[in-house]
């Protein structure tokens, strides 16, 4: 049946109000995806808003895209059109969800290149699980609605006319213009640089980011096509300019010893010295600093790559991508990785991992950066006794590994990734050495009892290298590679901290353990320079005596005395001696107090420039010119 002849804002009411008519359908999944959008900003994400003006950006910034999203069943016909229309809102719902899961534990979004490489890491398993949560029935529940009323719906042939689809397109590019305009007024430094993914659907809307998100991955596709040397040269001259000496008295300390680099899964750096009901949870590892050189200002740099970013980031000195893991995106890139490096001054080089070989795709990407030989699952006994959560404990992992190093080729370069500490940090009774805290997040009370198993299985790996042998001729270095109690489990920590965390604080915990122990030292020395693991590589290479000069790398040796405090984090954020820059304010690190912008922006232009010029390096393939 037509509508009745007349001016389009008539029709649109004649069609908007006639019982189930598919344009009263469409807008009602409108309204309900809109309200559920915008009850997932205030119930599941903390995206911090605290002025009027930014809690109205949040509740317009889902309509326009939501509108857009739904209006995708305009081009299927009348009579199918109801059932397109909820099946978009299944798969916005989905997204949702997922963003939901990721967040719960990361405090970020998640991107094209995380939902692409879930092959690559394991899929949906524990971790996942443990995110979930019985309220997240809720946000299905508009779409059992939905279903219920097309199935006992009569729906009438009316059309929507062109005019009316235009219409609705247009009101939504409107939303969309008035959504930029405001956060241009409440948040103009939005658009220097969209570093932070938090930020992004703060201001724009969750639909929105991804829809940025999807631009932006296509974007070095075509980079890469239209790369050149010139740009190579463009990089190395801002890597010389800022290349530093090494430290004289330390360069070549470690002249042909073999390098033995262990991987403390999701180990921060607040658990070294830290009791619980009057226990250490790293007794062993509280020692081995008091004869080691130990970095208590040193940072993770990860993203979304994890593990596989602290890999990327030690054996390149190059930073990881905004989003997804370099390992499962770049890995057929070329790279002059340490592995390779050190295999040019005679170094046999191997990896030591209990899980699949194709976890992060570290079968391929280990090919690529230089590695002789990468020891995986398959080549140890795993039972139901000596493996938990991701694959083989800590302690068995150690004492199946050792019979394989001490048949290297020496002088060898080793890495052991541990993996008992991996959240959810599940522990079987038996490996339980201290009682936990007793917070309200059983996420936390694991979480130091796992450190405290790993902390006794690096006890027994030195005392096996001792007896091997191995031990009087290894320089061994140890270093966390991420977080592992993220943002959403922070109010366990202040519970065990029993002080509250400030913006300050919060940043500090993203600080992880970075020790390197010569055999036999015994004048240990705690050094307070601010570095990260970008900084790993060119100290490794200085201790064995080799010369940076010549290698492309963004970070610094850190015994080196001009060695600058200043770390850079993905995201965008930094810190300095002095100060820190995150969540686009900046802080005193000394009292944790806001202070003006303009402290902070003498490292704004370096921050920017060094995350482009090594996005350039990946998504261009640079170093396949050198």
């Amino acid at each position: 049946m037509e509508a009745p002849c007349g001016s389009t804002h008539l029709e649109v009411v004649y069609i908007l109000f006639r019982r189930h008519s598919t344009f009263t359908f469409y807008l009602t999944a409108v309204v309900l995806l809109w309200i559920k959008t915008f009850a997932v900003y205030e119930f599941y994400f903390d995206l911090n808003v605290h002025s009027l003006m930014g809690q109205f950006i949040l509740w317009m910034n889902p309509i326009s895209s939501v509108l857009l999203l739904l209006g995708m069943s305009f081009f299927f016909g009348n009579r199918v059109r109801p059932g397109w229309v909820l099946i978009i809102s299944f798969l916005s719902t989905m997204l949702l969800f997922a963003d939901l899961l990721y967040y719960r534990f990361y405090i970020d979004f998640i991107t094209i290149p995380v939902i692409t490489q879930l092959p690559s890491v394991g899929g949906l398993g524990q971790s996942t699980v443990a995110l979930m949560s019985p309220f997240d029935l809720f946000l299905f529940l508009d779409l059992i609605f939905l279903l219920w009323w097309l199935k006992a719906g009569t729906w009438t042939e009316t059309q929507v006319t062109r005019k009316t689809k235009l219409s609705v397109a247009a009101v939504a590019v409107l939303l969309l213009a008035a959504n930029v305009g405001l956060v241009k007024v409440e948040h103009p430094q939005m658009f220097e640089a969209f570093y932070n993914r938090k930020s992004i659907v703060k201001a724009f809307g969750a639909f929105n980011y991804h829809a940025y998100d999807i631009v932006a991955q296509a974007k070095p596709v075509a980079a890469r096509a239209f790369a050149s040397n010139s740009e190579l040269e463009q990089i190395e001259q801002y890597v010389n300019e800022h290349e530093i000496p090494p430290n004289q008295d330390l360069f070549g300390a470690a002249k042909g010893k073999n390098i033995i680099l262990i991987s403390l899964e999701s180990t921060q750096n607040f658990v070294i010295g830290q009791k619980i009901n009057g226990e250490e949870v790293t007794p062993f590892l509280n020692d081995l600093v008091k004869n080691s050189y130990y970095f208590d200002h040193f940072y993770h740099q990860t993203e979304q790559g994890k593990t596989s970013d602290a890999e990327f980031l030690i054996d390149s000195s190059l930073y990881p991508l905004p989003s997804g893991s370099v390992f499962v995106r770049y890995p057929e890139n070329e790279y002059n990785a340490l592995p390779e490096i050190l295999g040019d001054h005679g170094y046999y080089s191997a990896v030591f991992h209990g899980n699949e070989r194709t976890f992060w795709n570290r079968d391929e990407m280990y090919d690529s950066l230089g590695y002789d030989h990468f020891f995986s699952q398959r080549d140890y006994h795993l039972t139901d006794e000596n493996t938990i959560n991701y694959g083989l404990k800590d302690i068995p992992f150690f004492k199946q590994s050792m019979p394989y190093l001490k048949d290297l080729q020496q002088p060898f370069y080793s890495k052991f990734l541990l993996l008992s500490n991996h959240f959810p940090f599940l522990i079987d009774p038996e490996d339980r050495m201290i009682e936990p805290p007793h917070t309200d997040f059983e996420i936390v009370n694991n979480y130091f009892m796992t450190v405290r198993y790993e902390d006794e299985a690096v006890k027994k790996f030195f005392q096996m290298l001792k007896e091997s042998g191995l031990y009087k001729n290894s320089v061994i270095i140890l270093y966390g590679d991420h977080y592992g109690i993220s943002e959403a489990y922070e109010k366990g920590l202040e519970k065990v901290f029993n002080e509250e965390l400030s913006p300050v604080e919060k940043v500090k915990l993203q600080r992880v353990p970075f020790i390197i122990h010569f055999p036999g030292q015994t004048d240990g020395k705690t050094i307070h320079t601010v570095a990260g693991q970008v900084d790993i590589r060119p100290t490794i290479l200085h201790l064995l005596g080799i010369r940076t000069d010549d290698f492309l790398h963004f970070g610094h040796g850190l015994f080196s005395p001009q060695k600058e405090d200043f770390v850079i984090f993905r995201n965008g954020s930094f810190v300095t001696e002095n100060y820190i820059w995150s969540g686009n304010r900046c802080y005193s690190k000394s009292d944790g107090k806001k202070v003006s912008k303009a402290k902070c922006e003498p490292w704004f232009e370096r921050r920017s420039r060094e995350l482009e010029l090594s996005d350039m390096i990946l998504y261009e393939d640079l170093l396949r010119f050198k």
